[in-house]
């Protein structure tokens, strides 16, 4: 068993306060911080910048990050922090943010392009230390040694593996996340509960995996809906913070399955939200998936409802009622997927080898047409 290092991890209100400490033991008197213009409109990247200043820390500010940033984005972002001389890099978003961060703190003392490195454990050399700090509770990236990137050339994304880009310290301020929108929060929580159910029904689950995605299912499932319904729930925005964290400690060390597999081709296609994505296509997944893991999946039921005795396809019902709870779409065509892109996505699915080899049941070209075309009119 392989287990990935985590970095110092704090959570709780106003959390925040106590990262010049961090920067402090970092030695870092110059930092980047790396955003998109969502996070700086709602006053988050004023309420970091307010305690940096007040500890007398230099900020270089980029609010470049888009969603689903780009290969060629993340490459200049990494190019102004080698110009500006930061010390360490502190990202603060979403998971766009945060993967964005990532890289290019990594590029920052490395030669060449991120595409240069794609694929896992590629990257020579550390780089500048990180400091993630999440404003969605989705991603997991803040513990994570992956980053997602689009590669706009091919219209699909690929994902960027080293131990080089965990970040050193990660802030998880529920304070961050009150003014996100019921649609983010939506789409970023099923994100999350996608992680921890593709880890428990992963070809690589184990023990330490299992525990980790059981706590965070009961976390999401039971916290999602009032973190949607009352964005200004702190106990239940924490508690989903706490979830997609250890979600993302599950998917790190035993990985995602085929949800996310063919949720790429979507983002990388049609730009639909990295979340919605994996929440159109978890469903049919799971059917696929049953005839392997029934146990398993009768379990996250369980662990839904609270009810016990529960099989597989309760474990459907569970997902299409939490989705339909949070006014997530429930199938492609309603987010007006034309059927023709059921061919091309099936053939794109197929080159996500990083992610199809978890699945426990292997997924064929044929299967993925299927599979597709179940999700655009189920």
């Amino acid at each position: 068993m392989n287990i990935w290092p985590m970095p110092q991890i704090k959570i709780g209100a106003g959390c925040i306060n106590d990262i010049p400490t961090a920067l402090k033991e970092l030695n870092a008197k110059k930092v980047m911080v790396v955003t998109g213009k969502g996070t700086v409109r709602v006053g988050n990247y004023d309420k970091v910048k307010t305690v940096l200043d007040a500890s007398g820390i230099t900020v270089v500010h980029s609010d470049d990050v888009q969603p689903d940033p780009s290969i060629q984005l993340v490459d200049s972002i990494a190019e102004k922090a080698r110009k500006s001389g930061v010390q360490a890099v502190i990202g603060l978003g979403g998971g766009s943010a945060l993967d964005s961060a990532k890289v290019a703190a990594a590029m920052v003392t490395n030669e060449g392009s991120i595409r240069d490195y794609i694929g896992v454990g590629l990257l020579p050399k550390p780089g500048l230390p990180l400091i993630a700090v999440p404003t969605t509770a989705g991603t997991g990236s803040e513990v994570t040694h992956l980053s997602i990137l689009s590669d706009l050339e091919n219209q699909t994304k690929k994902g960027f593996g080293s131990s080089f880009v965990i970040p050193k310290y990660a802030f998880l301020d529920p304070e961050l996340t009150t003014g996100l929108p019921q649609k983010s929060t939506a789409a970023t929580g099923l994100d999350a509960f996608c992680h921890c159910v593709e880890a428990y029904t992963s070809a690589n689950a184990t023990e330490y995996t299992d525990a980790l995605a059981v706590k965070a299912i009961k976390l999401i499932s039971g916290n999602i809906r009032a973190a949607y319904n009352n964005g200004e729930d702190l106990f239940a925005r924490e508690n989903m913070l706490l979830g997609s964290l250890l979600a993302g400690m599950a998917f790190a060390n035993a990985g995602v399955t085929a949800v996310h597999a063919f949720a790429y081709p979507l983002g990388g296609m049609f730009h639909v939200p990295h979340g919605m994505a994996n929440s159109l296509m978890l469903p049919v997944i799971i059917k696929f998936n049953a005839s392997s893991k029934k146990e398993r999946f009768a379990h996250v039921a369980e662990l839904m409802s609270g009810k016990k005795g529960a099989d597989w396809q309760d474990c459907i019902s569970e997902v299409e009622k939490l989705c339909e709870d949070v006014n997530l779409p429930r199938n492609l065509k309603a987010i007006d997927i034309p059927e023709s892109a059921i061919k091309p996505m099936s053939i794109s699915v197929m080159d996500q080898t990083r992610l199809l080899v978890n699945n426990p049941r292997e997924v064929t070209q044929k299967d993925a047409f299927d599979l597709y075309t179940e999700a655009w009119s189920r």
